[in-house]
């Protein structure tokens, strides 16, 4: 998705933070474009008045910071924390146990931002003694001097052996005094809930969410498995079982179901609805339930567009593309042409319509290979993750004849699409060649 598409999130904090948050980010949240600014709790204001003109939604990483940023700032525009969890202090405990210094005596560690409360019933969870932390009990949100004289009167006084702070700046003066000492950061998992609040709390994220999604259904070979029905009552029964199954599976979308006539079915529902469905364009129950119910695969095309209009079309222009794929597939065709798919077994993958590497586009079309030969193989191998096969498979891959496969497959060679990887022993006859379609392992 490109950045005109995305949605701006402001991150604030400082460097080791930041970085953790945009990997987590660049990971797992594609819908964000995220603007960052590096800075220490006397700049959070004034970075967050500027991030806060340039963004939809901010997030800070940690407590401190938001109280001096909330207590300077005014704006209308949704603010977010990551707050200090259990998680983060069993990692940097866990850490701390692990240390090389660590003894068999007793340890007593002194501990800063969480409550003597907080912190005994956290470490009760994990078998630790409250007794075991001495905890700063100065001033809420205080300056990173005031934490660093804390722990280091702890230390040096021999009542403890190390520290467990939430500052990094605390944590780097520590570690230069060469005080034993953990950083209690958030863990990917904390980042990752804090995003996903954020996202949703954005004025782009609510419209999206209740955008009209339009999908299309075919029931693959439907016809051929027809004819294996004794009677007309038995293809009846068969079309409503078929029927029955889509109902439920369009009702628990929150949506409605038409039938198109034969094979087709279209349907509405809302982007937010399908997106939680699908655990974020990454698979399709219904595929598996149909196939385990009643042996069918199917083609579905789903379009998001900015009016009923486009959402059909793209819908269609999805299902299409199902279609020279093979089926047994699902496609999302979104407002800006961009492709999501296949939706199957398989991890998601991008790609463009409009615009997809025009070099390798025009070196493909010169050696004969179409945009259905390629959208067969980018499905096959996003299912399969492979990118070496013989003959025998491209041929059913691409459906065409074994011979028209090795024709195509000099005229691939040719133009360097393709490589020979090895060969396989067979028990009689000459090895066959693998193939590896080269070409898409950048892709």
């Amino acid at each position: 998705m490109d950045i005109a598409n995305r949605i701006a999130i402001g991150i604030l904090g400082p460097e080791a933070l930041v970085n953790k948050v945009l990997h987590v980010i660049t990971s797992s949240f594609p819908s964000f474009h995220p603007v960052a600014r590096i800075c220490s709790v006397e700049e959070a204001p004034a970075a967050a008045e500027e991030l806060l003109t340039k963004v939809e939604v901010l997030l800070i990483t940690g407590p401190t910071l938001y109280r001096r940023v909330k207590e300077q700032v005014v704006t209308p525009l949704p603010v977010h924390v990551i707050p200090l969890t259990d998680t983060g202090l069993f990692s940097a405990l866990y850490r701390l146990k692990s240390g090389r210094w660590h003894d068999s005596k007793p340890a007593i560690y002194s501990i800063d931002s969480f409550t003597a409360s907080a912190v005994g019933r956290i470490v009760a969870e994990i078998g630790e003694a409250p007794a075991s932390f001495e905890v700063y009990d100065g001033q809420p949100y205080p300056q990173a001097d005031e934490l660093v004289a804390f722990h280091t009167a702890a230390y040096e006084s021999g009542s403890t052996l190390a520290a467990l702070t939430t500052e990094s700046e605390v944590a780097d003066a520590l570690t230069k005094k060469g005080i034993p000492c953990e950083w209690i950061k958030p863990t990917d998992q904390n980042i990752t809930v804090v995003l996903e609040r954020a996202l949703l709390s954005t004025e782009t994220r609510r419209s999206k969410e209740a955008q009209i999604l339009v999908g299309m259904l075919n029931v693959d070979d439907f016809g051929k498995r027809l004819q294996f029905k004794g009677s007309e009552h038995d293809i009846q029964r068969f079309k409503l079982d078929i029927h029955r199954m889509l109902i439920d599976y369009v009702e628990s979308l929150d949506g409605y179901l038409t039938h198109l006539g034969a094979d087709e079915y279209l349907f509405f529902t809302t982007r937010g609805i399908f997106e939680r469905e699908t655990v974020g364009y990454k698979t399709v129950p219904l595929a598996r339930e149909i196939w385990k119910s009643l042996g069918l695969s199917l083609s579905m095309g789903i379009g998001f567009g900015r009016s009923a209009n486009e959402a059909g079309t793209h819908a269609r222009l999805a299902l299409r593309r199902c279609k020279e794929a093979g089926g047994n597939t699902c496609f999302i065709v979104r407002e800006d042409k961009t492709l999501i798919g296949p939706l199957e077994m398989a991890d998601s993958l991008s790609r463009d319509l409009s615009v997809t590497d025009p070099e390798l586009l025009k070196k493909a079309e010169d050696a004969g290979m179409t945009s259905a030969y390629l959208s067969r193989l980018l499905a096959t191998v996003a299912r399969t993750s492979k990118l070496d096969y013989e003959v025998h498979d491209l041929a059913t891959i691409l459906g065409i004849t074994v011979r028209s496969t090795h024709r195509l497959l000099l005229q691939w060679m040719d133009h360097d699409l393709i490589t020979i990887a090895g060969s396989v022993k067979v028990p009689k006859g000459r090895p066959k060649q693998l193939f590896r379609l080269s070409f898409l392992e950048n892709m």
